[in-house]
């Protein structure tokens, strides 16, 4: 029989089974999610046990909303929902799935929100959880689409799935003068995407410079940031975060509009692809192109036009 408990101060033994798991991410760690100030967000994590063996967790917090009282995957992190081990059993993830309904119901929750990471963070395919899911009555809220690359062993055969846009585009970075490298200057980066996104959406970054900066301290071989310079001038810029063994996720994109004809984020991508193969990843992530299921059609040809196709970011919802 599989057991619920609340996650209380288990940081280590939390962190080792994501490490080992068949879908972890950054994002389901504790030492991600401690990088949040305690009072954002109430947290309501997870851990479920069989025969006192830990065999999945799932990071959450309570979220009121008026008279709704929810038990959300955790809205801290990009993605989050079960995580689980390579063999767990079909039986298993149909109890895994019906204690947390249980569990739920017992703590007063009027639903459960569960945002599922894509298939390409699992090392070996299952659609266990998601089948439990649907069986125990959750239902499909929201399908976001993100758009993937799948890389192949060298940079030749990945650049050979650009369209011939893109590859004229890198071509004319080059003979514009755009060097790229990797850069620890995300004052600079932050100051151009923090432009970008108040003229384009009149928002802020979802982090303060000081939180990225945090993050980075914390996972310093997990985070870096790529730059694009013309005459020593940081021009556009790419943060990525090592998600998994095998996925690098572009988790902020952004260029000078000033220098949009020297085309910098086609060889900065370039070159982040080149560097991810060197250092044995298989997949790169570019992150959502829908917004609440809202296309964005120019970016998302952009990133197909790098040889990218889409991949789903789901989220489920149980009314109790």
């Amino acid at each position: 029989m599989i057991t619920v408990k609340r996650y209380i101060n288990n940081a280590k033994d939390w962190d080792a089974f994501v490490s080992s798991a068949n879908n972890g991410t950054i994002f389901h760690t504790r030492r991600f999610l401690s990088y949040h100030p305690e009072d954002r967000f109430s947290d309501h994590s997870l851990e479920f046990y069989k025969k006192e063996k830990l065999v999945s967790i799932l990071p959450a917090a309570e979220v009121k909303s008026g008279d709704t009282f929810q038990l959300v995957s955790h809205p801290g992190a990009s993605m989050g929902s079960f995580v689980v081990p390579e063999d767990l059993s079909f039986a298993d993830s149909l109890e895994i799935v019906a204690q947390l309904t249980e569990y739920a119901k017992a703590n007063k929750f009027d639903n459960i929100r569960l945002t599922q990471p894509p298939t390409i963070y699992s090392r070996r395919s299952s659609n266990y959880i998601d089948f439990a899911l649907q069986r125990n009555g959750f239902q499909y809220t929201k399908r976001e689409v993100s758009s993937v690359l799948f890389l192949e062993k060298t940079i030749e055969s990945t650049l050979a799935k650009f369209k011939q846009t893109h590859r004229t585009a890198v071509r004319k970075a080059e003979r514009s003068g755009v060097v790229v490298k990797q850069s620890g200057d995300y004052k600079a980066f932050y100051e151009i995407l923090s432009k970008n996104l108040s003229i384009r959406h009149g928002v802020k970054p979802t982090h303060t410079l000081n939180e990225l900066l945090h993050l980075k301290d914390l996972f310093p071989d997990k985070v870096n940031l790529f730059g694009a310079y013309l005459e020593d001038k940081m021009v556009a810029g790419v943060v990525n975060f090592i998600a998994s063994e095998n996925v690098v996720l572009a988790f902020y994109i952004s260029h000078d509009e000033d220098y949009q004809e020297a085309r910098p984020i086609n060889l900065l991508f370039y070159k982040i692809f080149a560097w991810a193969i060197d250092h044995h990843y298989s997949i790169f992530d570019f992150g959502i192109f829908t917004v609440n299921e809202e296309p964005n059609m120019g970016l998302a040809r952009f990133k197909e036009n790098f040889g990218a196709s889409g991949q789903f970011r789901d989220t489920l919802e149980l009314q109790l």
